[in-house]
């Protein structure tokens, strides 16, 4: 007779049951879904004043370093992509990520624990429940396990999973902004190196031309052809220009030092390695070919977090939003009781319990609203924070679209003042040995060829550091067209183990 009345019970609770888990597969979800950005206020073309010389048309900006000709710079940025302790850090913030994303995901599914006991008791003879006089202790054995199902019926869960979800692309996107950078500070430290190099030689020809100068006017002195005034004059200019030498190499440990710390290396390690081998200041390509302004959207590694930030903040409204409904879930155990532990494994020792509960906080003195304020108004940031992105990114590229521009101007001119400047340097040098001008001319030319040429160095290093910036405003470094996520994520920790192929 119990086996019979407890049969429409029994399906009475395993349809209420499967009528619960029926809800909890519903696709509504609590919250605003997201919608991306309209496409940012994008000029149709750059400036014309930044683009004046600059080719038009696709940009191949994947492996920008190789354009520059340097299998020197190849090789760093190769060692840069394996070793650069900021890049691998980032590395990890995308593994935590994912790692993130999987506890989110993990609340779709029962949560199952296993448990068991023993336990030896004597019951009281005064109790609400006497014992027997006399009765002896008895010992409990239970082994069993239960679960609990929170369904999701509001969408609470996959709107966790859907922000977690955003979280991840949006590490992975910060990861290859990371990559961008270190890249192009790689380049940027070593085109210095370079520079400094230039300079150091051009003050050594200086100084050895200086020293013959001087030479010049000791036997002059000596012949009683002029005054010792042009001796003391030739060797202030001398010491002068010796003095530019430990400056110069001074910057030029600091330049070696901040590259080894990018390629993960102790600083003084690059010395030996950079000075041995022969190099100069990268070259320039014949042509460099820019984008449109659009493309910004796609290879800016900067732009694209920001959107995927947007759109995990988004997601947060629904979980806010989700406190202020009920929370139902299913429970149940299955376990085996017995007096006797050889008793577990009969059917008398099965016990289970199945069933739906729910729980809602009713009053929570405002807090759970407020929290679907500030998720909202986060949200509203996060928008913020995208439009700036894009307009920050525009400038940036447009910025050093006219450096680059200005500064190829300015190294033609300085181009030309040196030639000029060593035309004059020779034709003074001959009116003073004939005795048709006086020393001060010899003097302001030298200083001022020196001068020129040491700016000229620089510039030419200025110009490559320009068009490097300008291929890291665009984004540079890395292939928006490879692959998903979850898939970039596992090509990456092989880049991270072995470093980019230059």
């Amino acid at each position: 007779m119990n086996l019979i009345s407890s049969a429409p019970r029994m399906g009475t609770t395993v349809s209420l049951t499967l009528a619960m888990a029926l809800m909890g597969s519903c696709s509504w979800k609590v919250g605003p879904d997201y919608v991306p950005p309209e496409e940012a206020d994008l000029p149709d073309a750059w400036h014309e004043a930044a683009v004046d010389g600059l080719a038009k048309g696709e940009s191949s900006i994947q492996t920008w370093w190789q354009v520059l000709g340097d299998p020197v710079l190849n090789d760093l940025i190769r060692r840069a992509g394996a070793g650069n302790l900021t890049l691998q850090e980032s590395f990890y913030r995308v593994v935590e990520a994912r790692a993130l994303r999987g506890i989110a995901t993990g609340e779709k599914v029962p949560s199952v624990d296993a448990f068991g006991s023993y336990n030896r008791a004597e019951f009281s003879e005064a109790g609400v429940s006497p014992a027997a006089p006399g009765s002896d202790p008895v010992n409990i054995w239970n082994l069993g396990a239960g679960f609990t199902w929170e369904l999701d019926v509001w969408g609470r869960v996959r709107r966790s999973v859907e922000s977690a979800t955003a979280g991840f692309e949006a590490s992975v996107e910060d990861y290859r902004d990371v990559l961008v950078g270190v890249f192009a500070e790689v380049a940027l430290s070593y085109v210095e190196i370079r520079t400094l190099q230039d300079r150091i030689d051009y003050a050594h020809g200086n100084i050895k031309t200086q020293e013959q100068t001087m030479q010049l006017t000791q036997d002059r002195f000596s012949a009683g052809l002029v005054s010792l005034l042009d001796v003391a004059q030739s060797e202030s200019i001398l010491t002068a220009t010796r003095s530019e030498i430990p400056v110069l190499a001074t910057s030029l440990e600091v330049a070696y030092n901040r590259l080894a710390v990018l390629l993960g290396q102790h600083s003084g390690s690059l010395q030996r390695e950079l000075q041995s081998a022969p190099g100069r200041i990268p070259r320039l390509p014949d042509l460099v070919a820019v984008g449109l302004p659009a493309d910004l959207l796609r290879q800016r590694p900067d732009i694209r977090a920001a959107e995927r930030e947007l759109a995990s903040q988004t997601a947060l409204i629904g979980v806010a939003r989700g406190e202020l409904y009920p929370t139902f879930g299913l429970a149940g155990n299955l376990q085996l009781e017995a007096l006797d532990f050889s008793d577990l494994g009969n059917s008398s020792s099965l016990t289970w319990g199945l069933g739906p509960f729910f729980r809602w906080n009713i009053f929570a003195g405002g807090r759970i609203r407020n929290r679907v304020r500030v998720e909202e108004a986060s949200t509203a940031q996060a928008l913020l924070r995208y439009e700036a992105t894009v307009l920050r990114a525009v400038q940036e590229v447009e910025d050093s679209m006219v450096s680059y521009q200005n500064e190829r101007e300015r190294r033609r001119y300085l181009g030309e003042s040196v030639d000029a400047t060593q035309r004059s340097l020779d034709l003074v040098l001959t009116q003073y040995k004939a005795g048709l001008t006086n020393f001060q001319n010899v003097l302001d030319t030298q200083r001022s060829l020196f001068e020129r040429q040491d700016l000229l160095a620089e510039s030419q290093g200025l110009m490559v550091q320009d068009l490097i910036s300008l291929y890291r405003a665009v984004g540079g470094g890395w292939d928006p067209d490879s692959m998903e996520p979850d898939l970039a994520l596992n090509a990456d920790i092989q880049t991270h183990r072995e470093g980019v192929q230059p």
